[in-house]
C-alpha cells in the first residue's frame, strides 16, 4: 500500500485530541503507536475492522477502536473500515450472513413478509439471531484472514515495484552518464 496515499487520508491524532468530544478517549488517541502505518498495522487494522464491520451489533466502532488498542495496529484504519456496514450496505451484508448461517445450521430460511417491519423482526428474532451470529462470525474471520494476507501481498508487491523502478532509473542514468563520457 501506498504510505503517502493512505497519509493523504489520515486524521491527524493532533487534531483529534484537540476536539472537545474526543477528550475523553485522548489516552487511546495519544498512542503514537496505534497511529504508525506500516505492512503489519494497515493488516492488522484490516483485519481488525472488516471483523467489527461483520459483526451485527451495536458500537462496532467502539470495538474496533478496542481492536486496534489490543492488537496495536492502525487506530484510524480499523474504525474507518467499520463503516462498510453502512445503512445502505447493513442490510445485504447481514442478509447474506444469515442465509451463510442457515446454511451452516441447516436450518430453514426465515421469508421476509412483503413489508418489513420491526415488529416483525422482533417477533422473528429467536429464530433469526442464531444462524445471523454464526454467519456472521463465520463471514467475519474468513474475511479478516482474507483481508490480512492480501493487504500484506498488496503491500509487498508495491514494495517490490518500487525497488525495481528504482533499479531501473539508476540504470538509464548510468547508461546516459557512460553515453557522455563515450562522446
Amino acid at each position: 500500500m501506498p504510505r503517502r496515499f493512505l497519509q493523504r487520508y489520515m486524521p491527524k491524532p493532533d487534531t483529534l485530541r484537540r476536539q472537545r468530544s474526543l477528550r475523553f478517549i485522548a489516552p487511546l488517541i495519544a498512542d503514537p503507536g496505534l497511529w504508525l502505518l506500516t505492512r503489519r498495522s494497515v493488516a492488522n487494522a484490516f483485519s481488525v475492522g472488516l471483523f467489527c464491520a461483520m459483526l451485527p451489533i451495536p458500537f462496532q466502532m467502539v470495538v474496533a477502536a478496542l481492536g486496534a488498542r489490543f492488537s496495536r495496529c492502525n487506530l484510524a484504519l480499523s474504525v474507518g473500515l467499520v463503516w462498510i456496514t453502512n445503512p445502505l450496505t447493513m442490510p445485504v451484508i447481514f442478509y447474506f450472513n444469515y442465509r451463510i448461517g442457515t446454511f451452516l445450521l441447516e436450518a430453514p430460511v426465515r421469508e421476509a413478509p412483503s413489508r418489513i417491519s420491526t415488529r416483525w423482526i422482533a417477533e422473528q428474532m429467536h429464530d433469526i439471531m442464531p444462524p445471523l451470529m454464526l454467519g456472521s462470525l463465520i463471514s467475519a474471520v474468513l474475511l479478516a484472514i482474507i483481508a490480512n494476507i492480501v493487504i500484506r501481498l498488496i503491500w509487498r508487491w508495491h514494495v517490490s515495484h518500487h525497488w525495481k523502478r528504482r533499479r531501473l532509473k539508476r540504470r538509464q542514468r548510468r547508461a546516459c552518464i557512460e553515453s557522455e563520457f563515450d562522446d
